[in-house]
Formats: C-alpha cells, structure tokens, sequence
C-alpha cells in the first residue's frame, strides 16, 4: 500500500565490492547528527576521518560530478538533444518486457551492490568553482541538491541493474526528500567535494537511499551533510509502478539502517494521516493559536477586529515573496520533464532569499525535510513559486515554498512540490503572528517541522552555506 501512494505521488560505473563497507557504515551511525533521527547542526566534535576510509579501493575511485548525469543519459537512453526526444521514448516501450511481473522473480541485492562515490573536483579543476561559487565566496547549496537529487537516481539504478539489457526498463524518480541535515561544516569553494550513498532499504516499487557529503580539509574528508531520499520506480514509459530487486541487509550494522528505514515509512505514513489538512490541531496547538490571536487584540478597544501586532512581530502575509520560471527544454531530465534538482535549487534560493529579507541578515540553512514531489513538472510549462516565513524562534526562521504550474494553454494551476526549509539568521529575528485561520495552519504546520529538528545550537562563524 505504501509502495502504491509512492508511486502515485510521482508521475560505465562498477558495482564497487566495499572491503571496508561495515566499518563505513559503523563511522556513519557513530558520527553526532548523521544516521540519526535528531534535526538540524549537529553539536559537539566532529572527528574527521582518514581519507584512506572513503577511496576504499582503486578500482573504485570517485565518478567526476559531472558524468553522473552523462551515465544516467546512457542508461536510459536519453538523448542531449532534444529533438530526439520523442523517438527515444518510443524506442523504450520495447524495454516493457525486460520489466518483473512480481518482486519475487528479481535477485535481491546487497548494500554494497549500489554504492557509489562521486567526487566535485573543486580544488583540482577551478573551472568547476563558478557555477558552485556565491558572491561571498562559498559553495551554492542549490547546486548541491541538483547533485544529491542525481546521485539518488543513480544509485537507485545501479540497485536495479540488469546485466543482460543494455538500458534499464525502469523510470526511476525522486517521490521525497525526508530530510537533509548539515553538520557543522563550513563550504569552501577552493576544496574537493565527495558524495557517497547506497540504498539502505527497498519496499515493492520504492527505494530509500542514504547520502553523506564530505570536504577536503588538508588531507581528510569531513562529514559535510547527511541525506535521506525517497525513489519510486514506473515503467519503461514512466507511466505506471515497477517492481524494483530486494535487498538483504548484511550484519548488524545493516540491519539497523533497513530497520531505520522501516521505522522512517511509518513515521511519514504517521506524519501524513496527521496533516492538518486532514485532521483538526490538537488541543495544544489549538490553545497555542488562541493565544497569539488574544495577544493582538488591541486593549484600548476591547474588540476582536480591532488587532495590532505585539512589539517585535510581523504579520505573516507580510514575509512572502514570489517568482516565475518558464520551464525550457535546458531544464529537462533524463525523462524529458523539468529536473527535481532544479526545483529544489530554485526554491531553495527563493527561500533563502525570503528568510534574508525578513531576518535582515544573512541566513544559514539548517535542515530540509519533507519535500513531496507530487506531480512532474512538464517542459514549457510556467512554474509559479510562492515563499513564506510560516515559523519563528530566536534566531530560526522557517520557510515554505509552495510550487505550482500552469500549461501555456489553459490558466489551471496545479500544486506540485511543497518545501520546507530551516534557516538560522545571525541575529535573532521577529515573530511572526498569522492573521486568518489559513495562516495558522501554516503557523502550526511550520511549527510541526520545526520541532522536528534537534536541540538549537549557537551559530558559529564557519557555517557558509549559501543559495
């Protein structure tokens, strides 16, 4: 049932054999705030670890960042050019029969099997410092979710991979991203960047995968962020659901990470069916909004349409900010609809760009979590992208983006994507106060993902990610 709701949601490299997987896994359950259900900056040490731990083995050694999507385009048998586009995609109906008419006729797969390391050369090839660099010299966080939401794919591919077939019969999308949390790191443009993730665990039609991200600093690899994704597999039209292999967790370790991701369904399953779309706001959070709504009644009139806001407060309606993106083919995938890594980048900027305006200073992301992809996002169509500050406290600022879409045929709109962002300002920023019944949903929604997140740390002066 799980793997169906998934699904609706959402419309060469060697398969590394790891001499040192278990003892990866054991430095990624034992590093403060990775592999952990606690949000947000991880506080105390952080230990680096050698660098020899992550290039396991030579033959093994990182893709360049910039052939993942290349190896994704051989595949599937996408073309760059877009004029071919139609044609390929006839060309992969043929590819309905390599598909599994039940889980239980595909081979189960190990960890290892999909895991993969790719490596952002910035400190080697300067060339690649300008599409990742800021105007305050650190690395855009953008860019590196368009490359989280490709490595996703891909690992999910190399899970999948059938020896006897050229290209793989499977459309494999993003449906979530449940959450991104960063360590205290700083971002360098000047400094190698490495990427690893595999699949930690496997329903029917859907697949959870665990990233990490690392920076050079001197001669080893510190842990930057922690990733969790949700993949759904269609078939070979990226039309309907497809059966993806098992996986059989191997030792201890494992079988902890594919219990995490047991554990990580049912809290989604859990955290949806209590949506405040569906359900009342339970009687503390009911009170919760009572009592900012008594506190801007304005006591010289002693009526409940009087309002005035308390000191240091801002109406919520005033920390929007919007914007427009006409979807060309440049942004496409490999499935020839807009690229989910471009939709987060742009949302990602937009509410970066609002958690600035309304804090007055520069914000730092903290978390991301529960990015719902709910509908493709069709080449041409017109993307509306609407940013809100939903949440306040001290210095955190949370954000929503909601996106929508409009064919350049008719003015319906659509919702696609809802986003969720944690910032931290560098000094403490307003209340922010909802006006209708709308809004406090918002409020309460917002406080919901907040709340979601670790005990709030200090900021420091190092963390220098950036849209």
């Amino acid at each position: 049932m799980y793997d169906d709701v998934i699904a609706l949601m959402t419309k060469g490299i060697c398969a590394c054999i790891l001499l040192h997987f278990l003892e990866f896994l054991r430095l990624c359950a034992s590093s403060k705030g990775l592999l952990t259900p606690g949000r947000g900056l991880t506080q105390g040490s952080q230990s680096p670890r050698k660098q020899g731990v992550f290039y396991i083995h030579e033959a093994c050694s990182p893709i360049h960042v910039n052939n993942v999507r290349d190896k994704l385009r051989e595949i599937v048998g996408a073309s760059t050019n877009w004029r071919d586009h139609v044609k390929l995609m006839e060309e992969r109906k043929l590819l309905q029969s390599f598909l599994a008419k039940s889980q239980k006729g595909l081979p189960p797969r190990k960890m290892k099997d999909s895991y993969i390391e790719v490596l952002l050369p910035l400190g080697t090839e300067p060339e690649l410092r300008e599409k990742y660099l800021t105007v305050q010299n650190t690395v855009r966080f953008g860019r590196i979710l368009e490359d989280l939401d490709s490595l996703g794919v891909l690992i999910c591919y190399m899970h999948n991979k059938i020896h006897s077939a050229k290209m793989s019969p499977l459309s494999i999308v993003t449906a979530l991203v449940d959450k991104i949390d960063l360590c205290k790191k700083s971002l360098s443009p000047e400094q190698d960047i490495k990427f690893s993730g595999h699949v930690s665990w496997v329903g029917k039609t859907s697949m959870e995968v665990k990233m990490r991200m690392f920076q050079l600093h001197g001669d080893e690899f510190s842990p930057v962020l922690d990733a969790t994704f949700v993949m759904v597999a269609h078939d070979s039209e990226n039309k309907g659901p497809a059966f993806v292999n098992p996986l059989i967790p191997e030792g201890p370790e494992e079988e902890e990470l594919f219990r995490q991701g047991e554990l990580n369904k049912g809290r989604r399953i859990a955290f949806s069916s209590m949506s405040l779309l569906k359900m009342a706001p339970s009687a503390e959070e009911r009170t919760t909004i009572h009592e900012m709504f008594l506190s801007t009644l304005d006591p010289k009139t002693i009526s409940f349409q009087s309002r005035v806001l308390p000191p240091n407060a801002v109406w919520m309606e005033n920390s929007k900010l919007k914007s427009l993106e006409v979807c060309h083919p440049q942004e496409r995938n490999i499935f020839n609809r807009i690229f989910g890594g471009f939709l987060m980048r742009k949302a990602y900027e937009l509410a970066w760009a609002t958690a600035c305006s309304f804090g007055g200073s520069r914000p730092f992301v903290v978390a991301v979590d529960d990015i719902m992809f709910q509908k493709p996002v069709e080449v041409g169509s017109l993307l509306f992208l609407s940013s809100q500050v939903c949440f306040t406290q001290n210095n955190y600022i949370q954000v929503r983006v909601h996106s929508e879409v409009a064919s350049l045929q008719n003015r319906e709109h659509m919702t696609t994507n809802v986003f969720h962002f944690t910032f931290m300002s560098e000094k403490e920023v307003p209340l922010v106060f909802p006006r209708t019944y709308g809004e406090s949903m918002l409020y309460l929604d917002g406080q919901r993902h907040f709340n979601s997140m670790s005990v709030p740390v200090t900021l420091k002066k190092d963390y220098v990610v950036a849209p």
